[in-house]
C-alpha cells in the first residue's frame, strides 16, 4: 500500500503560524529577559532540565533541546562559573561528564519555576471557566500535532489538584490494584484509606501538595507531598492504572514530586516502597534516590521486604 505524502504547505497557514508565534511570544514575554529575571528563556529551559533529570550529559541536553552544542556548552561554563551546576565523569562514558544543579543552581531555579507558574496563573486568571478549558484543550491539540513522536505518549495527559471524590478513587485504587496483581488483602486498602483520611484532616497547603492524573478526561494516576518534618518532604501513593501505564507518567509525576519539595526548601524527600514493586523502584533509582533501609516484615496477607528511600534536594 503506497501512502500519499502530505499536501503542500498554503501560504495561509504559513502566515497563521507565523501570526500566532508573533503574538504568543510578546504576550508571555520571552522578547525581555525571560520572567524578568538575568536570564534568557534558553537558559531557563536550560535550568528547568538540569532540575528535573537525573544527571544528564550534555549530548542529552543539546539533543533534547535542539540546541547548537557550542551555545550550549557557553551556557553550562557560565553555570558552572557561578557555581550553579558542577560535573562528575560517566562511568559509562568517560569522554562524557554528567551534570547535575548544586544547592546553589537550585536556588537561584526555584523563585524561577515559581514566578513561570504564578504568571501562567495570571494569564488564566480573566478568563472563565469555560474559556479555561477551551484553551486548555486547544494547547493539548496543538502540542498533540506538533509534537515528536517520542513525546507524544504522555499527549493528552493532565495534572490537576483533587476536588471532592478524588480522594475516594485513590484508595479504591490502591485497593483494586494490589489485590488483583500482587495478591494484597484488605489490610492494605484500609492503610491507604488511613493515609488519606489524615492527608485530608491535617492538610498544609502551604507545604503538602497532591496531583491527580487524567487521560483523556479520565483518572489515571495520583501522587503526594506530604510534610513529614520542617525540612523532610514525603513522597507517598504514587499509583497508576493499567491503561496509563508506559507512558512516563510515572516518572512525571515523580518530577512534579521532587520540584515541588525543592521550591519549598526542603531539604530531603523519602519514600516507602516494596521490593516487589519494580517500575516504581526504577523510577525513584533514576531520580538518585538511594536505599538506605531495607526489611523484611509480614503485611497485607504477604511475607514483603519493606524499603526506605531518601533524596537529597
Amino acid at each position: 500500500m503506497t501512502v500519499s505524502p502530505p499536501p503542500p504547505v498554503a501560504t495561509t497557514h504559513v502566515k497563521a503560524v507565523r501570526g500566532f508565534n508573533r503574538f504568543y511570544t510578546q504576550r508571555i514575554g520571552v522578547l525581555a529577559p525571560y520572567l524578568g529575571s538575568e536570564f534568557s528563556l534558553t537558559e531557563v529551559r536550560v535550568l528547568y532540565e538540569l532540575a528535573h533529570r537525573d544527571q544528564p550529559t550534555a549530548t542529552e541536553l543539546g539533543r533534547d533541546l535542539a540546541l547548537d552544542a557550542g551555545y550550549l556548552s557557553r551556557i553550562l561554563r557560565r553555570f558552572e562559573s557561578k557555581g550553579w551546576i558542577e560535573r562528575t565523569v560517566s562511568p559509562a562514558d568517560a569522554r562524557q561528564s554528567l551534570l547535575r544543579l548544586t544547592d546553589a543552581g537550585y536556588q537561584v531555579f526555584a523563585p524561577l519555576q515559581q514566578r513561570s507558574r504564578d504568571e501562567a496563573a495570571a494569564l488564566l486568571a480573566p478568563l472563565a471557566a469555560p474559556a479555561r478549558q477551551a484553551l486548555t484543550d486547544a494547547l493539548a491539540t496543538v502540542q498533540r500535532l506538533l509534537a515528536p513522536a517520542a513525546v507524544q505518549a504522555t499527549a493528552g495527559v493532565v495534572l490537576r489538584d483533587p476536588q471532592p471524590g478524588d480522594m475516594g478513587w485513590v484508595v479504591q485504587q490502591h485497593g483494586e490494584i494490589y489485590a488483583r496483581e500482587y495478591g494484597w488483602n484488605s489490610d492494605f486498602e484500609a492503610l491507604v484509606a488511613e493515609i488519606v483520611a489524615g492527608y485530608l484532616r491535617k492538610h498544609q497547603p502551604a507545604w503538602e501538595r497532591c496531583w491527580i492524573a487524567e487521560l483523556q478526561g479520565q483518572r489515571v494516576g495520583s501522587v503526594f507531598v506530604v510534610r513529614k518534618s520542617p525540612t523532610v518532604a514525603q513522597l507517598r501513593m504514587l499509583i497508576l492504572t493499567p491503561e496509563a501505564r508506559g507512558r512516563g507518567l510515572g516518572a512525571l509525576l515523580t518530577d512534579e514530586c521532587i520540584a515541588f519539595a525543592r521550591s519549598k526548601g526542603y531539604k530531603k524527600m523519602v519514600l516507602w516502597t516494596n521490593s516487589c514493586l519494580g517500575s516504581a523502584r526504577d523510577i525513584y533509582a533514576r531520580r538518585g534516590f538511594k536505599l538506605v533501609k531495607s526489611e523484611p516484615y509480614t503485611g497485607f496477607g504477604n511475607n514483603l521486604v519493606g524499603e526506605t528511600w531518601e533524596l537529597r534536594l
